[in-house]
């Protein structure tokens, strides 16, 4: 038997020091990074427990009795360490389907963790959640990856703007301006897109000052002027660009090549994964062509980001 616990501000420090012993968490799921935008999630994360231990985490929140894990975050699903094993985590969906019910949840929405994050193998909850909880797939959104240990040969157009961008003096600075970069970024977004970044720049200069060694700006210069950047999440083996944009002189002049020969080939060649993040449009489900293929040109290829749902 397990006993399941709202989290409280009381936990904070039980929570933290289980995220950073877990085999498949990231700094996303550190309390300083979950509640920067608590006024617009209700937290609903819970903590299981065997006997005074705690077993595992389970990082939501809820709105109109339905339970969300975690929509305010890329991903949300089961946190857990060594210690956790198949059988336990069938009993532990089983447990928290009635614990749920009870309170008056009437359906869950579960976003696992994608495997390139995990530490060691962790889909024990896709298993429980197809058995235990009749879950369906809702939705499928992909991300393009590239495995860097392979050394994958970049697309004839990208080797030509990288040239172009070192010839003609194209720097990368590490732990660039922020502010400098969000002008290109929020203009960028409204041009092509008419939208806006998820974090203004005044939560992601909160986050940066949280996580100054996981949050990383990368921005590009030509002639002393910003031309583009990417903004790194940098997890245990992941470096993810979390926002890239260029101007109209970054795209002639290679910024985003320049930046990205820097991370793969010269800041973190050991880690095994650079993720370019999503390419889609309308909740996954459209493909922006010209975005992914550019991603596809540096040798990144398709790793889902997946969205569950079952009813109480």
């Amino acid at each position: 038997m397990f006993e399941i616990k709202r989290y409280s501000d009381l936990d904070k420090k039980q929570w933290d020091q289980y995220v950073s012993k877990a085999r498949n968490a990231t700094f996303l799921f550190y309390r300083d990074y979950m509640d920067y935008h608590r006024d617009r999630f209700a937290d609903y994360s819970l903590m299981f427990y065997k006997g005074p231990r705690l077993y595992a985490l389970l990082p939501a929140h809820f709105k109109d009795n339905i339970l969300y894990s975690h929509f305010g975050l890329t991903y949300g699903g089961l946190i857990m360490d060594y210690n956790v094993t198949i059988t336990e985590t069938c009993q532990l969906f089983d447990e928290l389907n009635r614990y749920l019910k009870a309170a008056g949840i009437r359906e869950v929405y579960y976003k696992p963790i994608p495997w390139i994050y995990h530490l060691h193998p962790s889909e024990e909850d896709l298993y429980a959640i197809f058995w235990k909880c009749h879950a369906q797939l809702y939705s499928r959104n992909i991300g393009t990856t590239i495995f860097m240990q392979r050394h994958q040969r970049w697309r004839k157009d990208h080797r030509r703007l990288l040239r172009k961008a070192l010839d003609n003096g194209v720097t990368v600075v590490k732990d660039g301006s922020l502010e400098a970069f969000w002008k290109i970024l929020d203009d960028n977004l409204a041009e092509r897109f008419h939208a806006k970044p998820v974090h203004t720049l005044s939560e992601i200069e909160l986050l940066k000052s949280r996580f100054p060694d996981r949050i990383i700006q990368y921005n590009a210069y030509k002639d002393h002027e910003i031309i583009g950047g990417l903004t790194v999440y940098l997890t245990q083996q992941v470096v993810h660009g979390q926002y890239s944009s260029t101007n109209h002189v970054g795209k002639e002049y290679g910024a985003m090549e320049a930046i990205y020969n820097q991370l793969m080939y010269h800041d973190y060649p050991d880690y095994p994964y650079l993720d370019f993040g999503s390419s889609t449009e309308e909740n996954g489900s459209v493909i922006n062509e010209g975005l992914i293929a550019h991603k596809e040109g540096f040798g990144g290829r398709g790793v889902c980001y997946d969205t569950y749902h079952w009813l109480l």
